[in-house]
């Protein structure tokens, strides 16, 4: 009896360390395919699709141009004699701005008036044949001459007919006939001095420096005239470099005078953007030293060349902008965006969310866990984000990348997405 007590011991005994050695190894499997789903499982970087308003634009730069710009450059070197504005101030139309010291250029034109006379005279004096003390003693000469050719015409008319009376000898007659000849060619010389004295190459040498010397008092007056510097517009004369008592070489900057009010911005497009380009096209351009301002315009002449700039190939692009408080200034270099589509309310992603291949364009949207597949069609891009149109809902959470860069594949299980 005592030993099937200890049989029925031995039994009890045995049944609950069955039962715990089914629970270790359960709980030891358990464990072992957990962690083999664990290490099938990719961390990965996500972000969630909203909606925004969306920009397409080609970025570049610019710069600010006055529209209507005079610029005065000293026509010779010369000392600043008055300056009669600051810079700054608005100038009238014809009002004088500054003057230079025109003390050799209008000895210029004294020399160059002196030239023009000398040259007139000269001209007459060729044209009319000589100088008039010279013409007056021609003429005199000419009447002088004319007198004795008409004495020896009728000296010889009378010897002939002393002759055909046989009172005077052929002799005679031939002298007669010879000093009439002396007569006439005395009497063509002083016609032709008279009257053809010079050559036409000599006349048309005296005419032309004639011209050279007017020309030569135009450029001088010119030049004194231009030594007092006035705009023909009105504006602001928003640069002045020069004050009195300045010297200055020929060719220097004396004044810019402009009105600011509106400006013109030239924008540098890099020639592969060029075709994306069209009149009337919104622009946007924004200056560094206002941050968060916008100054809003259109797209006024399209690039007719394409040329080097720097290390870039570009086309100016050129569009007008108001300038009411006077804020942008000219030369200033700008940031310049051409809209080229603007959606409003649209669903978009980042750019990286986006891949590609034979069947198109789709993204991996993150469900329960697991990648999914979604074929997507988009429309307008930027710069990071693209608009999605068709395929995903809004707060849709789609997979960027792997952490480890492991390829995505539809299905992949993935965790703690971030």
């Amino acid at each position: 009896m005592a030993e099937s007590i200890d049989s029925g011991r031995t039994r009890l005994s045995w049944k609950p360390r069955w039962i715990v050695l089914i629970g270790v190894t359960l709980a030891v499997l358990g464990f072992i395919v957990w962690l083999a789903f664990r290490r099938t499982q990719v961390q990965v970087r996500t972000a969630r699709a909203y909606r925004e308003t969306i920009t397409s634009s080609i970025a570049t730069n610019g710069k600010i141009e006055p529209i209507d710009n005079f610029e005065a450059h000293a026509p010779m070197s010369a000392t600043v004699k008055r300056v009669e504005i600051l810079q700054g101030d608005w100038v009238k139309a014809n009002q004088l701005l500054l003057q230079l010291d025109d003390a050799d250029a209008r000895a210029q034109v004294a020399r160059t008036q002196a030239q023009v006379k000398g040259a007139e005279a000269e001209f007459l004096a060729v044209s009319a044949g000589g100088s008039q003390e010279e013409v007056l003693t021609t003429r005199n000469a000419l009447v002088k001459a004319q007198a004795d050719r008409d004495a020896a015409q009728k000296n010889l008319l009378a010897m002939q007919r002393l002759l055909q009376s046989g009172a005077a000898s052929q002799v005679e007659v031939d002298a007669a006939q010879a000093q009439l000849h002396v007569a006439d060619a005395n009497l063509h010389m002083l016609e032709q001095k008279l009257h053809d004295r010079f050559s036409k190459p000599e006349i048309g040498h005296a005419e032309a420096q004639l011209a050279e010397a007017r020309a030569a008092l135009a450029a001088a007056t010119v030049l004194v005239r231009n030594l007092n510097i006035a705009s023909p517009h009105s504006g602001m004369a928003y640069n002045l470099p020069v004050r009195r008592d300045t010297f200055v070489a020929a060719g220097d900057l004396l004044v810019q005078v402009a009105d600011l009010h509106r400006i013109r911005v030239r924008a540098f497009v890099d020639e592969p953007e060029i075709g994306r380009l069209q009149k009337g096209q919104p622009v946007e351009v924004a200056w560094d030293a206002l941050p968060g301002r916008l100054w809003n315009s259109t797209i006024e002449d399209l690039p007719t060349n394409v040329v080097q700039r720097g290390t870039r190939m570009v086309g100016e692009v050129t569009c007008l902008l108001d300038n009411a408080d006077l804020k942008l200034l000219p030369n200033t270099n700008v940031s310049v965006a051409v809209v080229l589509a603007r959606h409003e309310n649209a669903l978009t992603v980042p750019r990286e969310a986006v891949r590609q291949d034979a069947e198109g364009k789709y993204v991996f949207q993150v469900v329960n866990g697991q990648l999914k597949r979604r074929n997507v069609q988009t429309s307008v891009s930027n710069l990071t984000r693209v608009e999605i149109t068709r395929g995903i809902p809004d707060d849709a959470v789609l997979a960027l990348g792997a952490v480890n860069l492991q390829p995505l594949r539809d299905g992949m299980p993935v965790k703690n997405p971030i």
